[in-house]
């Protein structure tokens, strides 16, 4: 993922985290759009499947009254959900509150993963994705198994012709390596997440886990040395998720070949500032 050239710094990757959430509807067509008039190499975005078996970009798995609104007393949970009763949601309807410029766009639907990649393909762009799969081996209730799941994905993928350009994360080893037996061409990306969650483990071992050639570490937990021997192993090292100054220049400092961010345009004109785009 990171090119280096001779007499010059390594370029260090932006992905759009949930496009860009920082000012825009998270996981929105909207926010991926902005995303990619900023430069961004990637777009970071998440994926639940509703009742009839169609990946639809959200982070939740349960309609988040924060900043979406749908009709009283219906269903919450996407996986027991059509696509249809889901277009019945407004997620851009009120701005998320995290967020101080998030701008409110009502009338932003949750979109399907084709519709993400029918919008790249509009815009001719070369982006990337970084896909996470929102599984969780303690509630099977709110997914299909990680083998359809995957099935799903490679599915969608295969049918855009985007083996090459995609990248499937997840704290769910499982969806992982039913997807490199499946496609060993996709990349994976194994996540971590912040210190105060669970022991700590070298970006080494949670490669040799996983089965994956990146590791995302959450930013609290990035260590130089851990960085360099995820290189010397062959390891690509992308953190999760910084939006401040004084934490890019820890991770730039940390040399990694990858930042996920809330506000890529902002992370973008940093590392110009710095040389390092």
């Amino acid at each position: 993922m990171m090119m280096t050239f001779a007499n010059a710094a390594p370029r260090i990757q932006v992905h759009g985290h949930r496009g860009a959430r920082a000012l825009l509807p998270e996981n929105s067509l909207p926010a991926f759009e902005y995303a990619m008039a900023q430069g961004v190499d990637v777009l970071e975005l998440d994926l639940a499947v509703t009742k009839d078996d169609v990946l639809v970009v959200s982070h939740d798995s349960q309609m988040n009254p924060a900043f979406c609104e749908g009709p009283a007393g219906s269903e919450t949970l996407i996986r027991k959900m059509t696509l249809a009763e889901l277009r019945r949601w407004d997620c851009g309807a009120k701005a998320n509150h995290d967020f101080p410029k998030q701008q409110a766009m009502p009338g932003t639907r949750v979109p399907t993963l084709q519709e993400v990649f029918d919008l790249v393909k509009s815009k001719r762009s070369r982006v990337e994705f970084n896909i996470e799969t929102k599984i969780f081996p303690s509630k099977p209730e709110l997914t299909p198994t990680p083998e359809r799941f995957v099935e799903l994905v490679l599915e969608i993928v295969r049918k855009n012709k985007l083996t090459s350009r995609v990248i499937l994360q997840s704290f769910d080893f499982r969806t992982l390596r039913a997807m490199k037996k499946l496609e060993p061409k996709i990349r994976l990306s194994a996540l971590y997440p912040d210190k105060m969650t669970e022991p700590h483990r070298s970006l080494v071992d949670l490669a040799r886990e996983s089965g994956a050639g990146i590791v995302s570490p959450h930013f609290t937990t990035v260590r130089r040395e851990e960085v360099a021997a995820a290189h010397k192993a062959g390891l690509v090292v992308v953190p999760w998720t910084a939006n401040e100054p004084a934490v890019w220049d820890k991770l730039i400092a940390a040399e990694v070949d990858a930042i996920i961010s809330d506000d890529p345009a902002a992370l973008i004109a940093y590392l110009k500032g710095k040389g390092l785009r």
